[in-house]
């Protein structure tokens, strides 16, 4: 996937390598599935080929789910949204910062 996405915007690995500032070797490597990349890494890569990480964990699982048979909705479905939404902790948040919270702050 890494590579192709590469390829596709005309990009060498040296190129690439320099951004993601990892070597050559292992980049190629890791294009090539004989080494694993971890998060940090994956995230170099997709910021030096200038593509979100989410985009590309989301092509791998799709490509992932073609091979499996499995079928993957390109939508959220309504109730697992839903579900998500009720239980998010960002909507436990308050809108503004309490007065005691901003005095603690502000006395240090």
């Amino acid at each position: 996937m890494l590579r192709d996405v590469r390829q596709r915007q005309g990009r060498t690995l040296r190129e690439v390598s320099h951004h993601a500032r990892v070597s050559l070797g292992y980049l190629s490597e890791v294009e090539r599935g004989q080494k694993e990349a971890s998060s940090e890494l994956l995230s170099s890569i997709c910021g030096a080929l200038n593509v979100p990480m989410s985009l590309m964990l989301r092509e791998v699982s799709d490509r992932i789910a073609l091979q499996e048979g499995v079928h993957i909705p390109d939508h959220i479905p309504a109730d697992l949204e839903a579900g998500y939404r009720r239980d998010s902790l960002v909507d436990a948040l308050p809108d503004e910062v309490p007065d005691d919270l901003g005095q603690l702050a502000g006395s240090h």
